[in-house]
């Protein structure tokens, strides 16, 4: 993958980036050979629909794929247990707007680490929720098969599987597939416009960029006496690092996007961080943090300042600032201020849930015969979200390029019902950079 270097020219990176890069999207769309999506032309076409990943998260992307089409269909769902299918239908019936869109079979839900394939193999759009670590080899089949995706994030917990993601991407583009990511930030409005003025120069070159996400703890669940390792870490894939990527990866990703968004998705030169854990020291907090603070450092000494907690008990803050030669922006209030505090702009329009537009638009580009491909920068920032993982677990300084090509691959030996071992919690200064 192409590192951060400049142009041979030494021309502005962002502006050169920003004009290739947008004369490759246009000139793809005309050039996509026999777009698969065109059959989809009118939208009283039956699109079947397979989620897999049954979770609160994968139950809500199902919700929002057959509100945003009148022609989709769940017809297949997979998840690694067969009750959390169950459960995922029942919350799903509760929903008036979608039940007579959900029509799957007994014969159509599969559970265990394969049931995947089966839901691909019958649908036209998947639905890819699963815990992170599965997402590489989810996508990776999928375009094989041919199939429209909409994909959570993050897309991967280590850069192997990264690496794999940016490819099938390349070859979804190809074959004219529609990848959707969950970066559902980028698919608000008032988000939207912010982002647009600061690209458009409104608050001058970037200086420096802070990125919160500062919360509470989340859920866990109690291990029954008939659960093994496998099935006790999997129900609980928060804070085991091989299914997660930590929470510096699997939530405050959200707020690295941003930071990448802001910087028109050009790789940062390096990260630097430090975290650790105080407060979740128990067992059932497997090997993860809960607290990072990370510095990237981008071209120009461009710095961005990521710092994200899960505490109980701890002042929340989610918030992100972005710090340029004429202004700031607030972007979670969609606002811009110069340096004396004067508003210069700010969000007034009305914004659809986000949650339900990257939904909407997903359909909408495979109806018209032109997918989204959101394949770049829905790696990029897992990335990005990685390589502070990686400085703050080593207590080194990572480049880009070194977290790209780094060799750690957190896939367990095998994925059966025995017992799995838990990796030690990783320690600064000890904790080798692999």
């Amino acid at each position: 993958m192409p590192g951060p270097e400049k142009t041979k020219s030494g021309e502005n990176r962002r502006n050169f980036l920003k004009t290739t890069t947008a004369a490759a999207v246009g000139s793809s769309l005309l050039t996509l050979p026999g777009l698969q999506s065109a059959v989809y032309a009118d939208s009283s076409d039956i699109l079947k629909v397979g989620l897999v990943g049954c979770g609160g998260r994968g139950t809500g992307a199902a919700r929002q794929a057959l509100k945003a089409d009148a022609g989709a269909r769940l017809v297949a769902m997979a998840d690694t247990f067969s009750d959390r299918i169950e459960s995922s239908l029942t919350n799903l019936g509760t929903f008036k707007e979608v039940t007579e869109q959900i029509q799957v079979p007994a014969e159509n839900k599969f559970d265990g680490f394969e049931g995947y394939k089966n839901v691909v193999d019958m649908c036209d759009v998947v639905l890819l929720a699963t815990p992170p670590h599965f997402r590489p080899e989810h996508i990776k089949y999928a375009v094989e098969k041919d199939k429209h995706i909409f994909a959570e994030k993050p897309v991967a917990v280590d850069a192997p599987g990264c690496r794999s993601v940016m490819e099938s991407c390349r070859i979804a583009k190809e074959k004219g597939l529609a990848v959707v990511s969950g970066l559902c930030w980028r698919y608000h409005e008032g988000m939207r416009e912010t982002f647009k003025r600061i690209h458009d120069g409104m608050i001058g070159d970037i200086v420096s960029m802070r990125a919160s996400y500062n919360t509470r703890g989340l859920w866990s669940h109690e291990r029954q006496p008939e659960w093994s390792d496998m099935e006790y870490q999997v129900r609980n894939w928060l804070y085991y690092n091989w299914l997660a990527g930590d929470h510096i990866n699997e939530q405050h990703i959200h707020s690295i996007d941003k930071m990448a968004w802001a910087m028109q998705d050009i790789a940062p030169l390096s990260a630097t961080g430090t975290g650790g854990r105080q407060t979740r020291t128990q067992e059932i907090y497997g090997n993860v943090y809960d607290h990072f603070a990370i510095e990237f450092v981008y071209d120009n000494d461009v710095r961005g300042y990521s710092r994200c907690r899960q505490q109980d008990g701890c002042h929340v803050d989610v918030d992100d600032q972005i710090v340029g030669t004429k202004g700031k922006v607030d972007t979670m209030r969609h606002e811009i201020k110069d340096h004396t505090g004067k508003r210069l702009w700010r969000f007034k329009g009305k914004s659809g849930n986000m949650y339900d537009v990257e939904h909407e638009e997903l359909f909408a580009s495979i109806r018209s015969g032109n997918p989204i491909n959101n394949g770049e920068y829905m790696t990029k920032s897992t990335m990005m979200a990685i390589l502070g993982r990686m400085s703050a677990y080593t207590g080194q300084e990572i480049t880009w390029d070194q977290g790209w090509n780094s060799e750690e691959d957190l896939t367990p030996p095998a994925y059966d019902w025995t017992s799995l071992a838990v990796a030690p919690v990783p320690m600064p200064g000890v904790t080798p950079f692999v």
